[in-house]
């Protein structure tokens, strides 16, 4: 699945969700002076009053080292940092019913199991830091 359309796919759900999202956009301008700053997540949204920064990839889409760091930072600073993948979007899904239920335990356990699959490579960016 393309990056695009696994997007629209994830906004589809949260706006159908009720959840608050914005996409953030890393642009520049024709003389190539940057807008944003690199390596913030491509959504950031409020799901039952949490935080949830979202970096969405393709199926062999790989994050930058700046991308890893920020969602380690969005998680240490107690939010979700999630870095989202098509084949894991039905994860992703009851993450947010079980925020939205606001069943803490459970959302933390899909939470650990979601931030696994890529905390591996946090700590290669960050020994290489």
């Amino acid at each position: 699945m393309k990056e695009k359309n696994f997007e629209n796919k994830v906004k589809d759900f949260l706006k159908q969700e009720g959840c608050w999202y914005v996409k953030y956009w890393s642009g520049q301008s024709l003389t190539g002076k940057k807008f944003t700053k690199d390596g913030i997540p491509d959504l950031l949204a409020c799901i039952g009053g949490w935080f949830v920064g979202i970096e969405l990839k393709a199926d062999k889409g790989k994050p930058s080292d700046l991308q890893i760091v920020n969602l380690k930072k969005i998680h240490d600073a107690d939010g979700f940092g999630i870095l989202l993948y098509p084949e894991d979007f039905d994860t992703f899904k009851e993450l947010v019913e079980a925020v939205k239920g606001n069943h803490i335990e459970r959302t933390l356990d899909i939470y650990e199991e979601l931030k696994e699959r890529w905390w591996s490579k946090w700590e290669q960016v960050h020994k290489s830091l």
